[in-house]
């Protein structure tokens, strides 16, 4: 089962409409997450509907939190997306048994069985999360949580049953070319979460879009440098492209 996790605290503003990459990310059967952080303020309209936008394009969560809520809060959704594509899959593996029946009209027997199943998936099937996080400039205070949370979440799954990893990226790069940078390929070990975000020079450009195609990349190819055919060459493809640039 795979997960993207976006960390962040406002709109995106370069590049490919971050809508339109979870769109796609689903699409690959990857659920997109997004928890907007907040110190002090608030996000703004504009960014609480495009973190609420992402996450339902996603097929997935999407919360407006306190650095103080943000460890609980990442281990919630990560659940609870498990929980749910188990959900989802069993009651099409019903509906394909029972024709138009569904779970409600089981015997009281054979429903807890169904749930008994649910809840052995939650803590068996295999699970890879990519935490995104969101490195522009405003994100700079929030980071120090942000980290914390990430070795909280960390120990929440080595819990699991089943086997479940970690990758983290932070965006944009240092350079004006990298869009996305990993931090940590996939990982079991909390030990090789040592400091992540010591040396990232925090930057105004937020281009969450191209970000999470570069994760998509990730979980397919295992590089961020992979050719995405998917967008097309032709100048019809870039300008549809454009028209969700935000």
């Amino acid at each position: 089962m795979k997960q993207i996790l976006l960390i962040t605290d406002g709109c995106s503003n370069i590049g490919v409409s971050p809508i339109l990459a979870a769109a796609h990310a689903l699409q690959e059967g990857i659920t997109v997450n997004v928890a907007g952080v907040v110190d002090y303020g608030t996000i703004g309209e504009l960014g609480s509907l495009e973190i609420a936008e992402i996450a339902k394009s996603g097929g997935g969560i999407s919360r407006i939190v306190g650095t103080r809520q943000l460890a609980q809060t990442m281990q919630m959704m990560t659940r609870k997306t498990v929980v749910q594509t188990i959900q989802q899959a069993v009651n099409k593996e019903l509906k394909h048994i029972l024709g138009e029946g569904s779970l409600e009209d089981l015997s009281p027997q054979r429903r807890a069985q169904v749930v008994e199943v649910v809840d052995e998936l939650t803590e068996t099937t295999p699970l890879q999360v990519a935490l995104l996080i969101d490195a522009s400039g405003s994100m700079k205070p929030k980071l120090s949580a942000v980290e914390e949370a990430i070795r909280d979440l960390m120990l929440s799954l080595q819990a699991r049953e089943g086997q479940s990893e970690l990758a983290i990226f932070h965006y944009p790069g240092n350079h004006g070319s990298e869009e996305t940078v990993m931090n940590v390929g996939w990982t079991a070990d909390i030990g090789s979460l040592k400091s992540l975000f010591g040396k990232i020079q925090m930057k105004g450009a937020t281009p969450t879009g191209p970000a999470i195609m570069k994760v998509i990349d990730f979980f397919h190819y295992g590089t961020l440098d992979a050719h995405q055919a998917w967008r097309g060459n032709s100048d019809e493809g870039e300008k549809a492209l454009g028209d969700y640039v935000v």
